[in-house]
């Protein structure tokens, strides 16, 4: 049986513009970069080259962008930098549905117990998953304020613009990743992270954005040192590869998102009509136009997930950035919606609608399965 891949969202598939570039660079820029025989100085120039190409994707300018080994790192990196460029670190406020890479650096930074003025805080969503867009109200004197562009798991978007007026000089850290193959960052962050695979690059890359004027300090074990040199030696064919899927992947996004929306209402409105006790989390409208998420009552998310499979359908259930374990999702739970029996479906820019179609066809039939078996 073929298998229709719909978690988009974790990884796209390999973009041809990445394959080409990963397959011209492998044999010119496998050495290290930051050494001075041919060979290294080969890689830093197509190192360089593939900075460039990203910071005019991103409309940064190329001495502000650094790649990284993955979105994790790009994530850690740079929330753990901007707190130690702080003399007298103040608390680390992140939003309850962030990614698990934000929960984790918060956990790290609270395990040190480096700040002055407190540990970390989350900030409480509202129902459709969105904060405040004045989240530091009454914690004023944070370090760091993490918030993503939008939600990896449910798709809605974050006011980050709105919240970027209301900051007051402390830094935000934009976690990128889900938004950025789609439709562009709004203004305001300090710092940007993303991952190559998002967008369909190679895993093995991610992106670090550190806006001039923020101050940035390493905070890992080490040498005090440049951001790119405290983040380690970097892949070049990788690097490369992110790029040019990157420089790719804008030109052609808006188009995609038109048709990604298109499919997705789709699927939201088969769900809502065939399906009894469902319900489709996150925001209806302000939406990234690739995921659906939809949670059934009754129905044991790992059941659903492996029917699903064994119809030749490829989601992710439990927390989307923790799949593996089938955990309930942190996201859901902080939003206080059903949380048991989830799914999400992501697309990805090859996705068809006669792959819907027949997704939407056996979807009903799955769970009324699981349901009378479970009764």
């Amino acid at each position: 049986m073929t298998e229709t891949y719909f978690d988009g969202a974790t990884a796209q598939p390999p973009h041809p513009a990445a394959r080409d570039a990963y397959a011209a660079a492998l044999s010119e820029g496998w050495a290290g970069p930051g050494r001075l025989y041919t060979l290294g100085r080969r890689s830093r120039m197509l190192l360089d080259a593939a900075r460039q190409s990203a910071a005019a994707s991103l409309g940064v300018s190329p001495d502000e962008v650094t790649f990284t080994s993955s979105g994790t790192q790009a994530v850690h990196a740079g929330i753990l930098g901007v707190i130690a460029g702080r003399s007298e670190p103040g608390p680390l406020v992140y939003g309850a549905v962030e990614h698990s890479s934000v929960l984790h650096a918060a956990q790290w930074f609270d395990s040190r117990g480096r700040a002055a003025r407190g540990g970390s805080a989350s900030v409480p969503v509202d129902r459709f998953g969105r904060v405040d867009a004045d989240p530091l109200a009454g914690v004023e004197d944070a370090s760091v304020l993490a918030i993503q562009s939008a939600n990896h798991e449910v798709g809605t978007r974050q006011p980050i613009a709105a919240i970027a007026a209301n900051l007051g000089g402390v830094p935000l850290v934009c976690d990128a990743a889900a938004s950025l193959p789609w439709e562009p960052v709004p203004e305001g962050w300090s710092v940007l992270a993303a991952s190559a695979r998002k967008w369909g690059g190679l895993s093995g890359a991610g992106i670090l954005v550190v806006r001039k004027g923020t101050r940035w300090r390493n905070p890992f074990p080490g040498e005090d040192s440049s951001i790119r040199e405290a983040i380690g030696e970097v892949d070049v064919p990788a690097a490369v590869a992110a790029a040019a899927s990157l420089r790719a992947v804008v030109s052609e996004r808006e188009e995609l998102s038109k048709r990604a929306r298109a499919l997705t209402e789709q699927i939201r409105e088969h769900i809502a009509e065939t399906i009894p006790e469902v319900e489709l989390p996150g925001d209806p409208v302000d939406r990234l136009p690739h995921i659906v998420t939809f949670s059934c009552l009754g129905v044991d998310g790992e059941v659903l997930l492996t029917e699903l499979n064994r119809a030749g359908f490829a989601v992710s259930s439990g927390s989307a950035c923790a799949s593996t374990r089938l955990r309930p999702s942190h996201v859901l739970q902080a939003m206080g919606v059903l949380s048991h029996g989830n799914v999400r479906v992501s697309l990805h820019r090859e996705t068809t609608e006669e792959e819907v179609e027949r997704f939407l066809e056996v979807l009903p039939g799955i769970v009324e399965g699981i349901r009378r078996l479970s009764r």
